[in-house]
């Protein structure tokens, strides 16, 4: 069992450390002023695209639009990496294309699109000229169970008709969004898992309203988690993606590498709040020692650093798992890496507030922006109650399968 990077991935670790740190972090009071005063896509990104781009950083997690193209597919186990040193920076992955909801819309559309679609909206996200969005959650309904969609997409001729609402859709605020993958019923009497299907839906469209931006935890994100109402809206038929039935599984496929930039873009910001809090804990003191010669912040420093570490390496197990079998077979991994890391994010960057005192608490540190993404994570891709729960099924139906072996410990005298 090899704990190293490969070569080629520390070669890549490199260079994207060298561009946060040359690059993105100068020009961070830059987006941060420019944000506040309303402009929600600084021309400081677009530039910093443009140089992402010459550098060859750029679709690190999907690099090529067909197979046959140049450039070889980076897998889940070498981007994951990439993934935390971007999390750093909360808008940092958008500076190398990667970043979220498109690059599980590009890997629907590299996966399920014609020749047409990919034409029409991969190239362009591929190249960075526009953002996408993806809608699935939904106001009225449990959206953790995606069977409960109330969506319709239906047939008319050659054209499918959208009725819904949805909300909590990523980066609809953005001035380049240009088009959503819209999750829907087209067959309500069908098979609990075939009635849904996806479209795509140009946000131009007439009856697309975007109603508002939701704020999150009292903060407006500036690419927004909108709330969207689909009324009467026409699509052509050649919009569906793959076929009617299709949209719980390609929901599956698209949520098992997402899920693994989430989480190592969040141990990023972990590691982050870290180096914060052992920073502060070497500057400061309070009754005559430093505050890491504190047994209390000693040990808070001490606990961050094995939960983080422990996270990464099952986080990087659930990305080889699905490098080697797929997300179906990293199922279980996959679910307990997303109700982890988001407990280990909170509680670090917590540590670390409680470290830098009243400053954690305000806008002179990023501790309460990254708390407040580890806090949404605990629902975003599936509350952490959904996740356990799909552990603790897959592990009762090992349990039975060992329960001929066991059954002897459980008898009296058994365990003597």
């Amino acid at each position: 069992m090899d704990f190293e990077y490969s070569p080629r991935v520390e070669q890549l670790r490199q260079r994207v450390r060298e561009f946060m740190e040359d690059r993105i972090l100068p020009v961070v009071p830059e987006w941060e002023r420019d944000v506040a005063g309303g402009n929600p896509h600084p021309q400081c990104l677009e530039d910093l695209k443009a140089i992402a781009k010459s550098e060859g950083l750029w679709n690190l997690f999907l690099p090529a639009l067909h197979d046959d193209e140049p450039g070889t597919r980076l897998a889940n186990l070498e981007y994951a990496p990439l993934a935390e040193i971007m999390g750093r920076v909360m808008w940092a992955s958008e500076a190398f294309n990667c970043s979220a909801p498109d690059t599980g819309n590009m890997e629907i559309l590299h996966l399920f699109a014609t020749p047409e679609q990919r034409e029409q909206w991969l190239r362009p996200l591929l190249e960075g000229r526009i953002r996408s969005c993806f809608s699935m959650t939904e106001p009225d309904v449990a959206s953790s169970d995606a069977t409960n969609i109330q969506t319709t997409i239906r047939r008319d001729g050659d054209h499918y008709v959208v009725n819904g609402r949805k909300w909590f859709i990523s980066g609809a605020a953005h001035p380049h969004c240009r088009v959503s993958i819209v999750m829907g019923v087209t067959d309500p009497n069908g098979e609990q898992h075939r009635r849904h299907s996806m479209i795509l839906v140009p946000l131009d469209a007439p009856g697309v309203t975007v109603v508002r931006n939701v704020p999150v935890m009292n903060h407006y994100s500036p690419d927004g988690h909108c709330e969207i109402l689909y009324r009467d809206v026409r699509v052509p038929a050649t919009n569906l993606v793959h076929e009617e039935g299709a949209g719980f599984a390609i929901a599956q496929a698209r949520l098992g590498p997402g899920r693994i930039h989430h989480c190592m873009r969040s141990i990023g910001q972990s590691e982050l709040a870290l180096e914060l809090m052992c920073a502060r804990a070497a500057e400061r003191r309070t009754f005559g020692h430093y505050l890491h010669q504190h047994g209390t912040v000693a040990e808070w420093i001490a606990r961050s650093r094995i939960e983080i570490d422990q996270a990464r390496l099952l986080v990087l197990k659930a990305a080889w798992l699905i490098d080697r079998y797929g997300a179906k077979g990293a199922a279980r991994e996959v679910s307990m890496i997303k109700a982890l890391v988001p407990q280990v994010h909170t509680a670090v960057c917590d540590r670390a507030m409680q470290v830098f005192g009243a400053m954690g608490l305000s806008n002179d540190t990023p501790l309460a922006l990254l708390w407040t993404w580890g806090r949404v994570l605990r629902l975003a891709d599936g509350p952490d109650e959904v996740h356990l729960r799909t552990v603790a099924k897959q592990e009762m139906k090992a349990a039975a399968e060992r329960r001929t072996t066991i059954g002897r410990w459980m008898s009296p005298g058994g365990g003597s």
